[in-house]
């Protein structure tokens, strides 16, 4: 089983105008509400891709009574822990460019987190993996990630990361099953400047590898992606689209390789699984469904770096 963890969800509410004009009145000229989260994006892929998974976190008020009824409605297998505070919302407004504007998060309860922790280690089975992905509520430390490795662990099952800056480093050492930072947080991690070139790209992806991760991809955006191993690396792209989405991309990738690789193929395999699954997000409407992601499949391009 795939667990996908997300603490900090929200309801997507989408708009979509013309134009933007700040200071003014503006018509909107479509409106849609979506569950968001990047676990929740997870689960939601690998349910299109028959991966057994069911999504875990925190859902609170009549927002997280949303989110709950829409997984319900897809029937995506969902185990919330019940907190007090509403969940958030975020706004996704799509104008002459993307603009987020994303809520800092509810309030997580000491009992809450108790709750949510002792539930989450009595499901854990041998061979299970826990997809821990996106920000942490204000009030969880930036250590709650790292602190659930070695409940995992004792159930001897994996972990993967998605997640940046300090708290992605401090959890290399105990070895995450996959890693994904796109080409700037890679940098970022090493304060380094921009990469100049693929290969720059795939020397410090190997960092990771030396630091503990088991698995590296980085997104690129519009320059497809990258799976580096610690004796090769692919560069993988599909055929272009109109990109109308970039909202889940990154992890609609994730799902694809996780899900893949969990099912045995081969880390190429599940590469190349992957970088259908986020292009075909980025050229949907909302999260790719599974026939987008077949017919964007079929155009996958990977050549070793």
């Amino acid at each position: 089983m795939i667990y996908s963890i997300t603490l900090n969800p929200s309801i997507d509410y989408v708009v979509t105008s013309d134009q933007l004009f700040l200071g003014r009145v503006n018509r909107l000229t479509e409106t849609t509400k979506l569950p968001g989260g990047k676990g929740i994006n997870v689960s939601r892929i690998l349910q299109a891709l028959a991966v057994p998974t069911v999504a875990l976190g925190f859902l609170g008020g009549f927002t997280g009574d949303f989110i709950k009824n829409a997984l319900k409605a897809d029937d995506l297998p969902c185990d919330f822990t019940p907190i007090a505070a509403d969940t958030r919302i975020n706004v996704k407004l799509r104008a002459e460019s993307e603009t987020e504007l994303n809520a800092p998060g509810p309030r997580i309860t000491d009992d809450e987190q108790h709750t949510f922790i002792t539930a989450l280690t009595e499901r854990l089975q041998p061979g299970d993996v826990v997809v821990m992905a996106g920000s942490l509520p204000p009030d969880l430390p930036a250590s709650f990630y790292r602190d659930l490795i070695p409940a995992i662990h004792t159930a001897h099952a994996e972990f993967v990361i998605d997640t940046t800056g300090q708290a992605l480093l401090d959890t290399l050492a105990d070895h995450p099953l996959v890693v994904k930072p796109n080409h700037h947080e890679l940098a970022a991690l090493f304060n380094d400047a921009p990469y100049p070139s693929i290969e720059a790209t795939v020397q410090a992806g190997r960092k990771l590898l030396t630091l503990g991760a088991q698995h590296v991809l980085v997104s690129m955006a519009g320059k497809g992606a990258l799976l580096i191993e610690a004796d090769r690396a692919y560069h993988g792209n599909t055929k272009p689209q109109q990109v109308i989405n970039s909202v889940g991309a990154g992890d609609s990738m994730l799902a694809g390789f996780t899900g893949r690789l969990t099912a045995g193929a081969t880390p190429l395999e599940a590469f190349k699984t992957a970088l259908a699954c986020g292009s075909a997000t980025a050229y949907s409407q909302d999260l790719a469904t599974r026939e987008k992601i077949d017919d964007v499949l079929a155009t996958v391009t990977v050549k070793e770096v």
